[in-house]
């Protein structure tokens, strides 16, 4: 098979590939961005694999980076752009299951692509468009399949990451998971507890936000995975109630973490808890809770929470809402959020100096108080948003 009309992103590479050539090395392009070719869809950055090794890269271009040399990685700069280009290797000795022990450089395309994760991830094409495909990746990709490389138990020993992996591209392409492969997943998933949260926590978020999230999440159900991630043993009767979902198609992380939360029976506090154990970052923590305790509120929105929640995260809430037949039309929620008097603490027209400089009260905890009571005011329409009339009513509470 021959891509003839290559995207422009590739023949921006070519330039490398063929100075490698030149040199007597074997050069290709590997991985997604082959994959996501002969799918159709977009690709962002190229990969490079070549039988030059490190030194002899670094020989040949003028520019390059030390990006990750000891796995054979160098990054070429050509034309204003940076190109990964990486020696052909094998691997062994994965005692943590995650990296190997041991990495040799050699001259074989086959034993470079032989230890990658997916058959579909492991495609090459050289600089005409020819595709090689040692490892049956064409088939797959025809007949939608997830299917490991080899024997899959020893791919998920090599790094256990590739088990979410694996049904993260379930999610992602809506293709079914291999037999063979979904037994050795389900056989191995324990190894999950070796891998560090923060990488499993950008599967699971991938996962959640693919096209077929619904049954990426049954597969990740049956195979067990589910027991070996924080906080989710015993809640398996309400993931499966999320994957039973009628359209589930979500856009963001903070909405995956709201309807986890939501389903999960959790209050904003403990789902913060839950989030923490994912390592997730404070600002998602506190998304996330602002998002849920407006959720809890649906349809009934004051203006204090409208003002509290902010417009993003009431559509957050809100999407969520729609699985359960709370929600609001959007554009009623828009025009709710419109019509506050004031959207943020810097519309008021009253400020702390104000209060210092026209009340004469001196500088501390009160001030902020006033201001917060106005504020309320304001936001509740018992207060007009102008100067004089704050001033008033903050001189009444001296």
């Amino acid at each position: 098979m021959r891509v003839t009309d290559l995207p422009q992103k590739f023949l921006d590479a070519l330039p490398v590939l063929k100075q490698l050539q030149a040199h007597g090395f074997e050069a290709y392009f590997v991985g997604g961005s082959v994959r996501d070719t002969l799918l159709g869809s977009q690709i962002n950055d190229v990969d490079i694999a070549t039988s030059a090794y490190p030194a002899e890269v670094k020989s040949i271009f003028k520019r390059t980076v030390d990006t990750g040399i000891k796995h054979g990685t160098i990054m070429v700069l050509d034309h204003g752009n940076g190109y990964e280009v990486t020696t052909f290797r094998t691997e062994s000795g994965y005692q943590d299951f995650r990296r190997p022990d041991h990495v040799t450089f050699v001259r074989s395309l086959k034993d470079d692509l032989k230890r990658r994760d997916l058959t579909i991830n492991a495609l090459a094409m050289d600089p005409t468009g020819k595709i090689i495909d040692l490892f049956g990746g064409l088939a797959d990709l025809k007949a939608k399949k997830i299917k490991a490389v080899g024997q899959p138990a020893e791919r998920f020993h090599e790094d256990a990451l590739r088990m979410m992996r694996a049904v993260r591209f379930v999610s992602q392409l809506g293709f079914t998971l291999e037999k063979q492969t979904r037994q050795a997943i389900s056989d191995n998933a324990q190894l999950l507890t070796k891998i560090a949260v923060e990488r499993i926590h950008v599967e699971w978020v991938k996962l959640m936000l693919g096209k077929a999230s619904d049954h990426a999440l049954t597969e990740f159900i049956k195979t067990k995975m589910y027991l070996y991630c924080p906080c989710f043993k015993n809640h398996v009767n309400s993931l499966e109630k999320i994957a039973d979902l009628s359209g589930l198609r979500l856009d963001n992380e903070i909405t995956v973490w709201v309807l986890l939360g939501h389903y999960f029976g959790l209050k904003p506090k403990e789902t913060g808890k839950m989030l923490r154990k994912w390592k997730s970052s404070n600002d998602l923590i506190k998304d996330v809770t602002t998002a849920q305790k407006a959720l809890e509120n649906f349809p009934q929105l004051d203006p204090e929470l409208l003002y509290e929640t902010g417009l993003p995260l009431l559509l957050v809430a809100n999407q969520v809402a729609k699985y359960e037949n709370s929600a609001l039309p959007d554009e009623k929620l828009h025009s709710m959020y419109a019509s506050l008097p004031i959207k943020n603490k810097k519309e008021l027209t009253l400020t702390g100096n104000d209060l210092i400089k026209e009340l004469k009260i001196k500088p501390g905890p009160e001030i902020g108080k006033i201001i917060n009571l106005v504020e309320k005011m304001v936001l509740n329409g018992e207060l007009n948003n102008d100067k004089n009339s704050l001033l008033q009513y903050a001189k009444s509470l001296i």
